[in-house]
């Protein structure tokens, strides 16, 4: 995708896999600047610090933390007691222990001298991959939305939840990556981006569609369900953080909510996301999937500018208040229409007989 008109990927490899390159997610949308990481401690704190965000690059990240830490001290010991620290930062996600355990499984066989450049070109691979898949999401949600033309023959209008966009993958994105590739060919939509309270992703959203052009507008989370209700939705796409083996979709807090409203509505709801999200080895996401809670601060306080253009942040309510920060919910499968993955898409009860191959390996 395109940053001021020049092609951008969110995160690279700089001196031979010396260091990596991220995008400082949580200057967007005030600052656009650049971070050079050389240490894999660095690649945990960006990771929960929300600097690099979304279930598919904080995955891409935690392997290239694998190959900072390989390079720092490649011994099984120290290997293992990173992983675990890496994957261990958060946990809802499942891409970044996928991630981790993949390069952990090629590398602990190899000599420790030999794993260094053996990690560098996993990740690289693993980098390319991830670009690759989302492409092939684009494509096949494509699909979707103009066969959704087709039958309307009118403008249609796309509600999105959270970032499911290129920032959160290394390029195209999950849910937002059929939206570009529509947009592309021709198809007139417009996106209502939901801000995405507490930490308010939507704005990076915004920000990545008004970089390609993409007719949108900002709408607060509790607005979606009106905007179904009046027909000023046609369709939802949201991505995802984990997913079940049966189709239960773990999301950014806010999405059952949505998932609510489409249903009542008869607004189909999709799920765009890769393979790598899904975890062959659950069933029930309401009662398997570990929920992440974050800092009560994300509640209490907003970030914007102040009059003379300067990033702050506001306290919003007494420094004495309690507050609690899910930072993800669970949507049965039930109310989702498809998920959209590289391999096409799935009915949620069908997603594991697409699969079989990657199931076998996976358990």
């Amino acid at each position: 995708m395109k940053v001021d008109g020049i092609p951008t990927r969110t995160i690279r490899s700089v001196r031979g896999g010396e260091a990596i390159e991220i995008i400082d997610q949580t200057l967007l949308p005030y600052r656009y600047e650049k971070r050079v990481l050389s240490d894999w401690r660095d690649c945990v704190e960006a990771i929960d610090s929300m600097r690099v965000r979304g279930a598919p690059l904080i995955g891409i990240t935690g392997a290239w933390a694998v190959v900072l830490a390989t390079r720092e001290d490649p011994s099984n010991a120290a290997l293992i007691r990173a992983a675990e620290r890496i994957q261990g930062v958060r946990p809802t996600a499942v891409n970044l222990s996928w991630a981790v355990q993949r390069m952990l499984t090629a590398l602990l066989p190899r000599e420790p001298a030999l794993r260094f450049e053996a990690a560098v070109k996993l990740a690289e691979t693993m980098t390319q991959e991830d670009v690759m898949c989302s492409r092939a999401i684009g494509e096949a949600g494509a699909a979707v939305i103009t066969k959704l033309y087709q039958e309307l023959r009118r403008p249609l209008n796309i509600l999105t939840h959270c970032n499911a966009g290129w920032l959160a993958t290394v390029d195209y994105g999950t849910a937002l990556a059929p939206v570009y590739f529509a947009f592309e060919r021709g198809i007139p939509l417009h996106v209502w981006v939901d801000e995405t309270r507490p930490r308010n992703q939507g704005l990076l959203t915004a920000w990545e569609l008004g970089q390609q052009g993409v007719p949108h507008t900002i709408i607060a989370d509790n607005a979606g369900g009106h905007l179904m209700q009046h027909g000023d939705v046609d369709a939802v796409i949201v991505g995802a953080d984990r997913i079940t083996r049966r189709g239960d979709v773990a999301n950014k807090i806010g999405t059952y909510l949505k998932a609510l409203a489409a249903k009542d509505n008869d607004v189909p709801f999709y799920v765009a996301a890769p393979s790598s999200t899904i975890d062959w080895k659950l069933t029930d996401g309401k009662r398997e999937i570990e929920i992440e809670n974050r800092s009560a601060a994300e509640v209490l306080s907003v970030r914007g500018l102040d009059h003379t253009g300067h990033d702050i942040s506001v306290q919003i309510a007494s420094p004495d208040e309690s507050a609690a920060n899910p930072a993800f919910d669970v949507t049965h499968n039930r109310f989702v229409t498809g998920i959209i993955t590289e391999r096409g898409v799935f009915a949620p009860t069908e997603l594991a007989a697409g699969f079989q191959d990657v199931i076998a390996h996976a358990l």
